[in-house]
């Protein structure tokens, strides 16, 4: 959800302080939500969706759209724990890059471990 707030506001041409003041955070909020540090909580959701304009929600029928949903850390550490390149990652997200039958099976080593 951090990246498409962030992608939005610099759209609008926005500051984190004018995003937070819509949204009714402060900008520290908004700065640790643009940077996956921290989730929005429930009740921002409605305020967040009007900013976007659109749910960023993935149906999860795709790849991309699963490893996206499943990755709750920034990419760069998914990346970093897979051993890839962050924008490899991004690009399996983005479905613009095919994954290997290799990059699932680590994938699924991955989020073993974070489920076990």
């Amino acid at each position: 959800m951090g990246d498409h707030i962030r992608s939005r506001r610099l759209d609008l041409n926005l500051l984190q302080s004018q995003v937070a003041e819509q949204i009714g955070v402060d900008k520290t909020t908004v700065h640790n939500w643009e940077s996956n540090e921290s989730a929005p909580a429930i009740r921002y959701i409605p305020a967040i969706l009007r900013l976007l304009g659109y749910d960023p929600h993935p149906s999860l029928d795709s790849f991309p759209d699963r490893l996206g949903t499943v990755r709750r850390t920034p990419q760069r550490k998914m990346a970093d724990k897979l051993g890839i390149d962050p924008g490899t990652l991004q690009s399996w997200e983005a479905g613009t890059h095919q994954h290997t039958w290799k990059s699932l099976e680590i994938i699924g080593r991955i989020l073993q471990r974070r489920e076990g």
